[in-house]
């Protein structure tokens, strides 16, 4: 996606948002801040010049705001007593006074233009996104295809094997940024979309013809691909527009925050929420890319599905889905248990990113040790906790952590129950 900016509309008209709209939010904002000039407003309500200007004239022809002087060649402008008290039952009814909204119809199409499918990936974005997970090049080519489609994955296995550490890598393969609005408005109501939280701004050099900022469309962010990770927490509710009763505006669902970057479920089959009402919730969006959600009037409207979802399991998909719904996860991915090589591997690394030396011929005993003594597999995540283990020992005792025989036998001790007995 380029990161050209988007043309700020200087006509009210080219906005997307009716006049009635941006009045009133321009009004609470006066009636929240006092007496302002008409920059300052443009800049709290993220529009341009020329559309202020016209938001003021209405205003003030409708005896709701008034000029009180000037300032750097701009009105001073604050709210009459009409105004505030019409600001006031404004805020009552609707608290949102943030950025101009976008209307449906751009930020539908904004992200169609941005889709994830849209994205081209390179072995090298695998390679560099994944550093320093151990995997097979099978694995590697698979995630390769499944992020190139764009569709859905299922990630699988036992617990341990590294499922969740390379589901929170994908937002890294993709190169480019995509525009996040700070907010959508649909018939009168507004729609909190970006979230700090989730939307990673990114700075940018303005190209030489983009020197005036009025040009850009401050409505919207560039920020990297978003990632979303919802775990044992997800119930239905959190996949519904978020209705606060305080603020009385609306926030947008986890998979609205999600659009054109990545949604991941982790320890899918554990949620709140039933799998197979998750599933049946999301059989036509992921299918055929469109979701639906309902205003609080009863008002059902249509918005883009387009994101790449990750289902991370430890369990049996076949005990989680049906045959309709795995046909709609486009791209399935297995993953087992490390062999003893790739272990040993994991273990060299883990030791070189916490800088502490490694010997060859302990992480061999350790390895040994595991198999026969502690009768476990290679877990992937064994390398990490173990060295944790061996680092807390130390810091309390006071002492640099080191990879002895005696060392690694009290860190299996204290992170594995003892085996079962034959």
């Amino acid at each position: 996606m380029s990161e050209v900016s988007l043309m700020m509309p200087r006509q009210l008209r080219r906005t997307g948002i009716r006049k009635g709209v941006l009045a009133d939010l321009a009004l609470k904002i006066l009636y929240l801040h006092g007496e302002m000039s008409l920059h300052e407003l443009g800049d709290h309500i993220c529009l341009g010049t020329g559309v202020v200007e016209e938001i003021f004239q209405f205003l003030r022809k409708e005896q709701l705001c008034e000029v009180k002087g000037m300032s750097i060649g701009s009105h001073r402008i604050a709210a009459t007593n009409a105004g505030k008290h019409r600001g006031a039952e404004l805020l009552a009814s609707n608290h949102y006074a943030g950025p101009a909204p976008v209307s449906l119809s751009d930020y539908s199409t904004r992200v169609g233009m941005q889709s994830v499918k849209h994205s081209k990936v390179h072995p090298a974005d695998i390679i560099r996104a994944v550093y320093p997970l151990v995997l097979d090049q099978e694995i590697l080519l698979r995630l390769g295809t499944a992020v190139t489609s764009g569709a859905s994955i299922f990630l699988y296995g036992p617990a341990g094997t590294g499922k969740t550490s390379l589901a929170m890598r994908i937002p890294d393969i993709y190169n480019d940024s995509v525009w996040i609005p700070y907010a959508v408005e649909i018939d009168g109501q507004i729609i909190a979309l970006f979230d700090p939280g989730v939307h990673k701004a990114v700075s940018r050099d303005p190209a030489p013809d983009e020197s005036d900022i009025e040009e850009s469309d401050r409505r919207w962010v560039l920020c990297r691909r978003p990632c979303v990770v919802a775990g044992g927490e997800l119930s239905a509710e959190m996949l519904d527009l978020q209705f606060n009763p305080v603020t009385r505006f609306y926030t947008a669902p986890l998979q609205m925050k999600a659009n054109n970057g990545v949604l991941l479920l982790d320890d899918f089959g554990r949620q709140r929420m039933r799998p197979e009402e998750l599933l049946n919730r999301w059989m036509t969006p992921l299918d055929r890319g469109i979701d639906f959600l309902t205003l609080a009037g009863g008002r059902k409207f249509e918005l883009p599905f387009n994101l790449f979802v990750v289902f991370s399991t430890n369990l049996d998909p076949l005990q989680l889905a049906d045959d309709a719904f795995l046909r709609r996860i486009a791209n399935k991915i297995h993953l087992d248990y490390a062999r003893r090589d790739q272990f040993l591997e994991i273990f060299r690394s883990e030791c070189q990113v916490r800088m502490l030396y490694f010997d060859p011929e302990a992480a061999e005993f350790l390895a040994d040790y595991i198999t026969h003594e502690m009768k476990q597999p290679f877990c992937q995540c064994f390398a990490r906790d173990l060295i944790n283990q061996i680092s807390w020992t130390a810091s309390y005792q006071g002492l640099e952590p080191q990879l002895t025989r005696e060392v690694l036998e009290a860190a299996c001790r204290a992170y594995f129950l003892p085996p079962a007995l034959d």
